[in-house]
């Protein structure tokens, strides 16, 4: 299995970026995406950039990835119920109506 890790961009020259995600550091491959301006979050494959993701979009893949590995080492998840609930995008929620 394959999984996009965002990570945050450092530097970047013509074809590679100096990425940092998950308490790592890579050189990322920028072949299928424009170089992205330092500062930016990416989705990396395979040490291949595939997108640009907003810090939100970041965040949210890091949370899931974070939950994952939680659930495969046993750790306790954090309570739901500081969380608020989960809720369907309105495209979804009007299909229900």
């Amino acid at each position: 299995m394959c999984l996009g890790i965002p990570m945050l961009v450092r530097a970047v020259d013509d074809s590679h970026a100096l990425c940092h995600g998950r308490g790592e550091t890579r050189r990322i491959s920028l072949a299928l995406i424009e170089p992205p301006p330092p500062g930016s979050w990416v989705l990396v494959h395979l040490d291949t950039a595939r997108a640009v993701l907003d810090p939100a979009e970041a965040a949210a893949i890091d949370a899931a990835l974070d939950a994952l590995e939680a659930a495969m080492t046993g750790t306790p998840l954090p309570d739901p119920a500081d969380d608020p609930p989960p809720t369907l995008p309105p495209h979804l929620r009007e299909r229900l109506q």
